[in-house]
């Protein structure tokens, strides 16, 4: 009797142990599957590809569609670092220099559009503090806040670190949203000119 007992408490052991397995291995399908897609979704748009779309607002609250930015004609977006808890000398930099050839940028139909990301807390004020570094921004120059990094996360940008935002990014697009020209950097301070910009518009 005691063997018969004993038998079926391995039997079950058995099962058990068999449940637990399958059960493990459905979890590392699972964790692969998930793996996989967030590679993907980490992918930055490439060259020669459209440019996924996105709205974002202004730090007044004004609305701002990447299409229909695109749909006027050659768009040039520009990814800051926004808000990483302090403002950023290298993106008022980067964006002085774009005020500056605004007119240049105007002259071949472009328009630029900045997008600042940051934790959500006050991110509208920030940008504005921000904007207050600079010169009025002219028509053809706009910025927008990313403050849950919708923008961000969707173009794979997320520099996901302690007191980091965003890699510093620059894109080209046509009219019909398509990037002729991408410059993602991995440092603060590796930023794309508007000299640059200028002449990979005229190149193209």
């Amino acid at each position: 009797m005691r063997a018969l007992v004993a038998n079926h408490r391995h039997v079950d052991s058995c099962r058990n142990g068999s449940q637990f397995l399958r059960i493990v291995r459905h979890l590392i399908a699972l964790s692969c599957v998930v793996s996989a897609v967030a590679a993907v979704a980490a992918q930055s748009p490439a060259t020669g590809s459209k440019a996924p779309d996105f709205t974002l607002s202004t730090p007044t609250g004004g609305s701002v569609s990447l299409a229909k930015e695109t749909a006027k004609g050659t768009t040039v977006l520009v990814v800051l670092r926004g808000f990483p808890g302090y403002q950023c000398p290298y993106c008022v930099k980067q964006v002085h220099d774009f005020v500056e050839h605004s007119a240049d940028f105007e002259a071949k139909k472009a328009r630029v559009l900045l997008v600042y990301p940051g934790p959500p807390a006050e991110l509208d004020q920030h940008a504005q503090e921000f904007l207050a570094k600079q010169a009025e921004l002219p028509p053809n120059i706009k910025l927008v806040i990313d403050p849950d990094y919708k923008m961000t996360n969707l173009y794979g940008l997320r520099w996901d670190a302690p007191h980091e935002t965003a890699y510093p990014s620059t894109f080209i697009l046509d009219g019909q949203g398509k990037i002729l020209f991408e410059k993602i950097s991995h440092s603060h301070g590796d930023r794309t000119s508007a000299q640059d910009v200028l002449g990979q518009i005229a190149a193209n």
